[in-house]
């Protein structure tokens, strides 16, 4: 699990609507201290005697309580070996204290977690384009977001280089870097404020080609999607590994 921004009573919610379980979850990744990605981290972390894998800065930040047993560690660039996952964090440019975002690998299976980015750097544009799946972020409108009610000082913030990347900015990143083995792309992280999940998908939907674009909502899971090495599969099928978001709850930090 990327992440745990709501409650672990509506995760549990979440997870059983999709025909998961709690109990199959290995490990919890957090890439930042924010409080829409760690929300219900230290309930599910307890409950489910989850290793929390998390920066010492994050933690220091976070003010998470988990027992030490719990807490591990990692640093960027190496992966992690969950089960017959391997789990690679890298740095981004976000607006936390010490961020990261996630590969997450099954043989030659790769998917990717890049939401809270302020902007495309060299890393984001290299693990993008090793991906069969990717949770992109789309957090605003440019338009609605200089037109809104929002003061200018969070506006900049936004969209100043340590925040969030605006549609138009992950749209280029899928034209110019997306890979020929892509067949799903989720939008993610959109501003409820600041964004209108049809007009992005439209947008995407333009350039997809044989990629399926799908909205990510903060209101309620995707679908269980099964990742092959070279065709995404609704629901059940012959694939190699499983996605779905259960959370994209947003703040504007």
């Amino acid at each position: 699990m990327v992440d745990a921004g709501i409650s672990c009573r509506e995760t549990e919610k979440r997870m059983a609507r999709s025909g998961l379980s709690m109990f199959n979850v290995k490990a919890i990744f957090i890439s930042h201290e924010h409080t829409d990605h760690i929300r219900g981290v230290t309930m599910l972390a307890k409950k489910y005697h989850l290793p929390v894998y998390i920066t010492q800065k994050t933690l220091a930040c976070s003010k998470v309580s988990l027992a030490d047993y719990l807490v591990k560690t990692f640093v960027p660039f190496q992966d992690i070996q969950i089960g017959g996952l391997s789990i690679c964090a890298f740095p981004k440019y976000h607006d936390a204290v010490d961020p990261h975002s996630f590969i997450v690998s099954h043989k030659d299976v790769r998917v990717g977690v890049f939401t809270d980015i302020g902007d495309v750097c060299e890393h984001v544009i290299f693990h993008f384009q090793k991906c069969h799946a990717a949770f992109l972020e789309t957090n605003y409108d440019e338009d609605l977001l200089e037109k809104g009610s929002y003061p200018w000082f969070l506006k900049n913030r936004i969209r100043g280089g340590k925040g969030h990347l605006s549609n138009k900015q992950a749209l280029e990143l899928f034209k110019t870097h997306r890979p020929e083995q892509m067949s799903h792309l989720l939008l993610s992280h959109l501003s409820k404020n600041n964004n209108c999940h049809i007009t992005a998908q439209e947008v995407f939907n333009e350039f997809a080609g044989k990629v399926k674009i799908v909205h990510a909502s903060r209101d309620q899971e995707t679908e269980v999607f099964e990742i092959g090495a070279t065709q995404l599969f609704s629901n059940y099928g012959q694939a190699h590994t499983n996605v779905t978001l259960l959370n994209d709850q947003k703040s504007e930090m």
